[in-house]
């Protein structure tokens, strides 16, 4: 076992989901530019930026803003319901793994360490999701709905530290976006940053890898040592 193992003070990792472990924002980029367009009009780029990694409430009321929309509660409901069910159709068509994560998530779970899954995405999703992802692979997992506030807000991953019996500062965070990445921060957890579709800001609790392909659970341990951010 190497020395960095054995000094680590790492206990578990916390997963983001959507262009964290799945190939899932292209479809959410499906989704919400249809939605968009479902409202009243093409989606800009910048738009579509700011929804990355968002929850849902922040998303719609994005997309709201961008057309120039009242954000009347109803008809945010309406766009929330009609958006849900179109992403159903997206995600009951197929998941695609992100390069390493299959085995990745099988090598924590392996490697005795905890893991939990934490989400801006509602339950109703998420649970098609865990159909491809493999419950087996989660101690916990925390979703959009079930938390006061969404990323960035810190409330998903210290809820899920809270369910774990851990402090955030024993976690590893895997996140794709700047959303993501400033809430597991927040909430206190060292970062592992693997960007997707957008850049993410460095930090000194952000560690960046292009992919998760190839990395072991040694390399987790050692990123989670005291200096290695």
């Amino acid at each position: 076992m190497s020395s960095a193992v054995t000094t680590s003070t790492l206990r578990a990792v916390l997963w983001d989901m959507d262009g964290t472990l799945l190939e899932s924002e292209t479809l959410w980029d499906t989704g919400i530019r249809e939605l968009s367009l479902r409202l009243g009009g093409p989606m800009t780029d910048e738009t579509r930026r700011a929804t990355i990694g968002a929850s849902s409430a922040f998303a719609l009321r994005t997309v709201f803003a961008a057309l120039d929309l009242e954000p009347d509660p109803d008809a945010l409901a309406a766009a929330k319901t009609w958006l849900y069910g179109r992403m159903g159709e997206l995600f009951a068509q197929g998941l695609p793994w992100r390069p390493g994560a299959r085995r990745t998530l099988g090598a924590v779970r392996a490697a005795g360490l905890g893991s939990a899954l934490v989400t801006n995405t509602d339950r109703t999703l998420c649970e098609f999701a865990l159909d491809t992802l493999g419950r087996e692979h989660f101690d916990h997992s925390v979703c959009g709905d079930e938390v006061p506030a969404g990323k960035p807000d810190p409330a998903p991953y210290l809820r899920a530290a809270q369910l774990l019996g851990l402090e955030p500062a024993q976690c590893l965070a895997v996140e794709d976006s700047p959303t993501g990445a400033a809430a597991a921060e927040a909430a206190g957890c060292t970062v592992l940053v693997v960007p997707s579709l957008t850049e993410v800001p460095t930090s000194p609790r952000r560690v960046f890898r292009e992919t998760l392909d190839g990395l072991t659970v040694a390399d987790l341990h050692a990123l989670h040592l005291p200096g290695a951010c």
